[in-house]
């Protein structure tokens, strides 16, 4: 790499920042762009119908011939769910860890993008060089293995990308952070640090893994029935845990759900995860065992954790009802924006009169740091510049006082909105203007082509419904042939409200008879006209306003 004196570095975050998920940040190096994670979110309560939600990257797409590379800091969704929409818009190479483009692998199977991917796999060891930078790996210690930072080391001083992280004293042998190369590159100098932020309001330390095994193992011995264990597919230690706890006490155990199933195979084949198959039992044969000898292990659809169990205790699951006496383990937090689902499953499943073990005892940790783990982190770095990121915007205010606690100035910590720009030339440092930013939503195997008019239709359905009017005209003569007829769903129930029906279908004839006898013959004039009158008149009547779709037919 040549020595350079200078550089223009700028830092954009297009998701991950005032949100938890859709991460994706990119790093500008003079000519050269790098993209830091791409992934997915999941949609909001008011984003109706939608699967998923990623990152808008027309910016990127305007400029990508300067595009060089894909780096993946470990393998949830929420950093590698929309790497196949970057590949549908541009070809670059993909770099991540063994599991982690293993399970991107199985998220392409999904998603079928046009073009053939370019996957290269790292370790914590490798160095690769580009023309403006060297990017190198340390390991992390997070929820899912095979998780590592990312430093792009420039003659300004290193930008270092933490991706998610805590700091387990106890952990497994693979799952160490790599402490000393964390403190060697803040020896060396970091120009900037984006710093996960999703538990910086919480004090303290995380609690460790292996006290969540213990839990696990205990609640797995003092049931004498069924247990379920929910977890999200993509916590692959968690599974780890269930599957050595029901070794230890003897239980066969059942896989419920395909995610999770084809996460567990593919963890199996990686050799993340240690298992001998004689364990495993067909869900539909569960039924054959004692009770006291089973374990079945759940998620649901994106990995969801209470997707399944909510079937299962509504009776609407295929192979499996929650019994009197079963023993429920949720070993994970709800999604943000997902609470009040998960306080209403928590209710149903003790309707049911089953024992559910959930957040009052420790049979989940979170994989992102409390405060004192990211205080080691900024100390262990010593960052020029901070930027929190991961993170809802309070999140990312107390990581800021956080970092004012470890002797950082203010002015050097920068809280960014998506689409924000931080710009580096030689010693000075500003906040540049806006890029293009936003979210492209994901229906089914529709890929942006729900936007913000199709939510507020699907809106105004779902508040006060459909109201159809069908008139048949002849447009030569200019009269009514047929109709009105009008047609409601969730507006009004009609047996009741028939007075109603037959004074709007009044109302629509009247409405067309003056326009045919005033020659109009503009069908969307007419159209326009219906729904205006027809709006005044339902609203004065029922203080509502349904979608009215006027559809007229000719003779």
């Amino acid at each position: 790499m040549k020595k350079k004196n200078t550089e223009n570095i700028r830092i954009i975050a297009l998701g991950g920042v005032g949100e938890i998920g859709k991460n994706l940040y990119v790093i500008e190096i003079d000519s050269e762009i790098f993209i830091v994670d791409a992934g997915l979110m999941h949609p909001e309560n008011e984003m109706l119908g939608i699967d998923v939600v990623i990152p808008d990257i027309s910016y990127l797409i305007e400029r990508s011939d300067r595009v060089k590379a894909i780096f993946l800091t470990h393998g949830h969704e929420e950093s590698i769910g929309g790497v196949f929409y970057c590949l549908n818009k541009f070809s670059v190479p993909v770099y991540g860890t063994k599991l982690t483009l293993a399970l991107l692998k199985e998220n392409f199977k999904q998603f079928r993008p046009s073009s053939k991917a370019d996957f290269r796999e790292i370790h914590s060891d490798s160095v690769i060089t580009f023309n403006s930078t060297k990017v190198s790996f340390f390991r992390t210690n997070h929820s899912i293995p095979d998780s590592v930072g990312v430093s792009f080391k420039t003659s300004l001083g290193s930008i270092v990308c933490t991706g998610d992280f805590k700091f387990d004293q106890t952990p497994s042998a693979t799952q160490a952070s790599d402490i000393g190369k964390m403190a060697n590159i803040g020896t060396e100098g970091v120009l900037c640090l984006l710093s996960d932020s999703a538990n910086a309001e919480k004090p303290g330390y995380t609690p460790s893994e292996a006290v969540v095994k213990a839990e696990i193992s205990d609640a797995i011995y003092g049931s004498e029935n069924r247990v379920i264990v929910a977890v999200a597919a993509s916590n692959v230690i968690r599974i780890q845990q269930v599957i050595d706890a029901a070794i230890q006490h003897g239980r066969k155990l059942a896989i419920a759900g395909k995610e999770i199933q084809s996460i567990l195979q593919l963890a199996i084949k990686q050799g993340i995860i240690e298992v001998e198959e004689e364990i495993f039992v067909p869900l539909q044969e569960i039924k054959n065992q004692p009770k006291n000898q089973v374990v079945v292990l759940t998620a649901g659809s994106h990995g969801e954790p209470l997707a399944a169990l909510t079937k299962m205790v509504r009776q609407g699951h295929k192979q499996i009802s929650i019994e009197e006496g079963d023993t429920i383990l949720i070993a994970s937090t709800p999604i943000p924006g997902h609470e009040l689902i998960y306080s209403k499953t928590v209710n149903l499943l003790t309707r049911a009169g089953a024992n559910v073990v959930f957040a009052q005892k420790r049979v989940h940790v979170t994989g992102h740091g409390f405060q004192e783990e990211l205080k080691l982190m900024l100390n262990l770095m010593k960052p020029k510049y901070l930027i929190p990121v991961n993170g809802e915007y309070r999140m990312q205010k107390a990581h800021s006082k956080l970092a004012e606690e470890t002797g950082m100035k203010r002015s050097d910590i920068f809280l960014l909105d998506k689409g924000d720009v931080v710009e580096f030339r030689g010693q000075n440092v500003k906040v540049g203007e806006k890029v293009t930013y936003g979210n492209i939503l994901i229906d089914g195997l529709g890929v942006g082509d729900i936007g913000n008019i199709v939510l507020r239709d699907r809106r105004l359905l779902s508040q006060d419904g459909i109201l159809i009017v069908v008139v048949t005209l002849d447009k030569k003569k200019k009269q009514l042939v047929a109709g009105p007829e009008i047609i409601t769903r969730g507006f009004v129930y009609v047996r009741e409200s028939e007075q109603l029906i037959v004074q709007a279908t009044e109302l629509v004839r009247q409405i067309t008879v003056e326009n045919t006898e005033n020659s109009i013959v503009e069908w969307s004039t007419l159209k326009q006209n219906m729904r205006d009158k027809l709006n005044q008149f339902l609203y004065e009547k029922t203080k509502r306003k349904p979608m009215i779709i006027p559809i007229i037919m000719e003779v």
